[in-house]
């Protein structure tokens, strides 16, 4: 064998213990197909020097192999440092031994495999140079040597296959039973690209025949055939809906059940999974060779926002289809649900039904181009593909190598300041009204921007506050002062210069309409603030946090000090934004060339201000936003003082066809909440729109209470919203969603039906009556029986969403509509 390189994009990571030492395995996807890269080597982790010598011996009685290695490296509290090497099995013992002697240990709880590739900056693609041999369906290479490869990235194309199960409906003291397994998506047939679709189903061999369907004499088969296949496609990404709360979960327990192994990785390794006790027993699966994705998590890690993540629902929005099944669509005697009774009596049609839903989260993840998103983001943070969440670890992946290469080693969880609470962004107090011209001036990336210029860094603090300790007071003029004790060095520091290349990145990102990784770059950029202010961040330290908003409420409440100074009234401030009131009508032309100036100059104000003050460059960007020809600032419901993150305007939208087009926008409001009604979000948006362009409002208003009462909206009656917790868990002051549930619960009991939220909670649809709140099935059943409460949506519905402009009318729902209330 002679030494070669090899290009890939990482897929997964694992650490195991070999014979001698930790041994690292990597799986990369690429162009010659699937690679696995081992790497033997120890773990690591710090300890102060002068604690050497009684670590060693500590190690010695207790049989635990340790090598101490000298190092250039410091602890945040200054101590010199000395790096142990010991086998990833033993460190956590190795910790705990340490720590019943007082002795401090830093960086034990890296997973050995993140560090091995954050201090390489590998982030996704690699190049892997080493002896490679070949093995069944993949390449091998031992003790190879990686460095970072962004042609790996730009390159990568990955195989990926839709996954979905049928199984009987969840009911206590029944038995689970796997009916189905479909798949779609993409394969290397012989050495080419193939989109394949297959279903496998338990069925007699005389089953009635189903397209790209094959019958199965049981489950084990069933399982056996799947296992065999996923090894034939050999896919990179297997996708799913809900996938690894359900559809691993329920394939694990399947296999536990009938002692079938559940080999799904490459090189017929079997499924490993990881449970998580503090976060509702959520569960994370290892698959050796592949990365498992659920769309739900995958679309809420791209900022995608539904009323409901069912794939009904988020597929009828994005594809404009939906499942060929919907919920409980249809009910047979004998039967829990519609797909039991189709897996008796018509399974063709439980297999067109099961591939649909494979081919619909196909389609999902092609529409919102889910995977480039994927790829990115791990490029640029280091996490794997289908690593969700991550804030912390994207930004300890980041940050560590450039501590380490400055000389120190990261401080342990719950070392940082955290005396005193941090606050929040800050909101100004509104001014109620309604406003002609209101212009918002927004701060671009305000948290990073004041990290940037006032060089706010973990590092930097200790540095700042160490020269704050030193004698020689000359060097405190090299500091900057932050809030609450908190002091920042002017020129070491790593994070500043970390946000200014990631911020370089994106801007070429958006000049070559990558708007993935623009994307990507946004939310990582957008999570450091609150990466610093958590607790779950070993970096956290109020100091820091309080450095940063403490810091965005004086920039805030001096650029509205400006900005009346220049004529205007700021009428409104939110964390990062400025509502001006321009005092008199403009016209959009105007208010453009007015929002331009303001920003112009504030920026250069801001410029001038901070070299005077603090001797630094701004690098304060605050940008001229939007105008809102009319505006609607309400009060806080009840009270005279105006409320926060609630308010309404209009927009001049000049459309591609050159056609001009006014759009009403509202902001925390309940035409835009999903918890009210249809009927308030509507008679709101309605509303707002006859106000502010000036219409009468008062006899349409008087018509639809009239519609209403006449039982012609009963369909935007209905309330949709969703229980978080189990149903036995609402004891006290339980809310309406929670009596329609148990309403629900106790018919689908008497109807012979499995219940819904005795285990877990969910959404729930019902509808005020005068017999309290009612699910739809039950009302629905009534034919009749039940009356609808409209009194109930009179005051609680429709006067809340008006009232609070209604009162500058000097006028309110129950003046307008009381009279042709009494009617009815």
């Amino acid at each position: 064998m002679s030494i070669s390189k090899q290009q890939g994009f990482l897929l997964t990571s694992r650490w195991y213990e070999g014979a001698q030492s930790t041994e690292l395995e990597f799986w990369f996807a690429s162009d010659a197909g699937p690679l696995c890269v081992l790497i033997e080597q120890p773990s690591v982790c710090f300890i102060p020097v002068e604690e050497q010598e009684k670590a060693q011996k500590l190690a010695r009685a207790e049989g635990i192999q340790l090598t101490c290695r000298a190092v250039q490296l410091r602890s945040f509290s200054l101590k010199p440092l000395v790096a142990c090497y010991v086998r990833q099995a033993e460190i956590y013992r190795f910790h705990y031994l340490l720590s019943d002697w007082d002795i401090h240990v830093w960086e034990y709880d890296l997973r050995p495999t993140d560090r091995y590739l954050m201090e390489r900056f590998i982030r996704g693609g690699a190049d892997i140079e080493g002896y490679w041999q070949s093995c069944d369906g993949y390449l091998l290479c031992q003790q190879g040597r990686m460095k970072p490869s962004q042609a790996a990235v730009e390159s990568i194309d990955l195989t990926v296959l839709s996954v979905d199960i049928e199984t009987t409906f969840p009911k206590e003291g029944k038995r689970d039973q796997l009916y189905s397994i479909a798949c779609h998506g993409d394969a290397i047939i012989n050495g080419r690209r193939e989109t394949v679709s297959y279903i496998w189903m338990v069925g007699a061999a005389d089953s009635p025949v189903a397209e790209d369907c094959k019958y199965c004499a049981d489950e084990s088969e069933l399982l056996g055939i799947f296992f065999a296949e996923m090894q034939r496609l050999d896919p990179d990404v297997i996708i799913g809906w809900n996938f690894i709360q359900f559809d691993m979960d329920f394939i694990q327990r399947k296999c536990d059940e009938l002692n079938v192994p559940f080999i799904l990785g490459r090189n017929q390794q079997e499924v490993s999974w990881r449970y998580d006790q503090s976060s509702a027993n959520r569960s994370y699966v290892n698959v050796p060779g592949r990365c498992i994705i659920d769309g739900i998590e995958m679309l809420r890690q791209a900022q995608y926002h539904f009323d409901s993540f069912a794939l009904d629902a988020v597929a009828e929005e994005l594809l404009d289809r939906n499942k060929l099944i919907s919920g409980e669509a249809k009910i047979y005697e004998g039967y829990d649900h519609e797909i039991e009774y189709l897996f008796d009596q018509d399974k063709p049609a439980l297999a067109a039904y099961n591939l649909e839903d494979c081919i619909l989260v196909w389609d999902i993840f092609q529409h919102t181009e889910l995977m480039d998103f994927a790829i990115q983001r791990s490029s640029l943070t280091g996490l794997l593909l289908d690593r969700m969440g991550g804030s912390v670890a994207g930004f300890e992946n980041l940050y560590l190598p450039l501590l380490h290469r400055n000389g120190y080693v990261a401080p342990n969880y719950g070392e940082g300041y955290a005396e005193i609470k941090s606050p929040g962004g800050f909101v100004m107090d509104s001014r109620p009204g309604l406003y002609d011209s209101i212009l918002v001036l927004d701060f671009k990336s305000l948290y990073p921007s004041i990290m940037r210029t006032f060089k706010i860094d973990p590092m930097g603090l200790i540095e700042g506050l160490k020269e704050e300790l030193e004698e020689d007071s000359k060097q405190i003029s090299n500091t900057i002062m932050g809030f609450n004790g908190g002091r920042f060095d002017r020129e070491k520091h790593c994070l500043p210069d970390l946000i200014t290349m990631l911020g370089e990145q994106r801007d070429q990102a958006k000049k070559e309409n990558n708007h993935h990784l623009a994307q990507a770059i946004k939310i990582i950029m957008s999570s450091f603030y609150g990466v610093l202010g958590s607790e779950g961040c070993r970096f956290f330290d109020i100091r820091l946090s309080s450095s940063i908003t403490q810091r965005s409420h004086e920039i805030i409440q001096r650029s509205a000090q400006w900005i009346e100074t220049q004529g205007y009234d700021v009428i409104y401030g939110d964390t990062d934004s400025v509502f001006v009131w321009l005092k008199e009508k403009n016209t959009q032309q105007q208010a453009d060339t007015i929002g331009k100036q303001l920003s112009v100059d504030l920026n250069r104000w801001w410029q001038r201000t901070i070299q005077q003050e603090h001797q630094l460059e701004s690098l304060l960007e605050i940008e001229y936003e939007i105008h809102y020809q009319r505006f609607f600032m309400p009060s806080i419901r009840g009270a005279e003082t105006g409320s926060k993150k609630r308010y309404a305007g209009t927009v001049h939208k000049l459309l591609p066809s050159g056609e001009e087009k006014i759009e009403t926008i509202f902001k925390g409001l309940e035409a835009v909440r999903s918890d009210w009604t249809p009927l308030a979000r509507e008679f709101q948006r309605q509303l707002f729109q006859r106000i502010f362009s000036e219409q009468a409002f008062q006899q349409w208003m008087k018509d639809e209470i009239a519609d209403l009462m006449q039982g012609k909206k009963d369909q935007q009656l209905i309330y949709r919203k969703r229980l978080r917790q189990p149903l036995g868990e609402y004891l006290r002051n339980i809310p309406p969603h929670a009596k329609a549930a148990a309403v629900l619960e106790l018919w689908r009991k008497q109807q012979g039906l499995p219940l819904l939220y005795q285990d877990r909670g969910g959404w729930i649809q019902y509808i005020m009556t005068t017999s309290g709140p009612q699910p739809i099935d039950v009302y629905e059943s009534a034919k009749g029986a039940l009356k609808i409460d409209y009194q109930h949506y009179l005051e609680k519905q429709l006067a809340p969403v008006c009232d609070g402009l209604l009162v500058l009318y000097d006028t309110s729902f129950a003046k307008i509509c009381g009279q042709q209330m009494s009617l009815f």
